[in-house]
This record gives structure tokens, sequence and C-alpha cells, in this order.
């Protein structure tokens, strides 16, 4: 499976962003796709995660209510919708897959596939 994340960018406080998670090759339609960050000397954390089967998400405390995980199934793609947005989003964002299971992990050991990720710098 492969992971293509897209959409980062420069914004500033207040703004929102839609990142996007394409997936290609083995894919079918059981799997699980996470949204994780890592801030410049920080540990990667989780942020999101949805179970494409059953549609259930998962969110960090941190950005609930604020970001909203969707997928595309025709287009296997999962998206990141970020509203407003603050300077503590800024980081690299990145996507992974899980094929095992039809829940939405928030443990990154969980997922076996990575995209590359993509930065998403937010000015106040």
């Amino acid at each position: 499976v492969q992971l293509q994340a897209s959409g980062g960018g420069l914004v500033q406080a207040g703004d929102s962003l839609r990142l996007s998670c394409a997936a290609s090759g083995r894919t079918s339609s059981s799997y699980t796709v996470g949204w994780f960050r890592q801030a410049p000397g920080k540990e990667r954390e989780f942020v999101a995660a949805l179970s494409v089967r059953t549609i259930r998400t998962a969110y960090a405390d941190s950005v609930k209510g604020r970001f909203a995980i969707s997928r595309d199934n025709a287009k296997n793609t999962v998206y990141l919708k970020m509203n407003s947005l603050k300077p503590e989003d800024t980081a690299v964002y990145y996507c992974a897959a899980s094929l095992v299971g039809n829940y939405p992990y928030v443990d990154p050991g969980r997922f076996g596939y990575w995209g590359q990720g993509t930065l998403v710098t937010v000015s106040s």
C-alpha cells in the first residue's frame, strides 16, 4: 500500500486547511487510516483516525471539534479538514494505514504503512 499525503501549507491562525491521503496498491474496503503529526523537537502524536469500513472515528483531544476526518471511497482518499487552526497545530502531518481490523486505532504501532509528511505551518 502506498500513501500520498498532500495539502499542507502556510496559513494564519483561524484559517482552515484540508489534507488529503490518497491510497494505492493493495487496498481493500476494510482498512483504517490515521493522521499523525510531529512538531519540531517533539514526538509524533496521534491526530485522528477513521475506519473506512465502519466509519468509526477517533480524535485527539487537542483537535476535537476543530478537525474532521472523512473519506471518499471512490477515490481511495481520506481527508483531514482542519478548522480554526492554531500556531500549536504547526507540524509535519503524516497519514498511515492499517490493513488489520476495523477500528480507529490511535497507537502508531498499529499502522504498517506510512506516507511522506506534509508540512502545515500556522502563523499567529
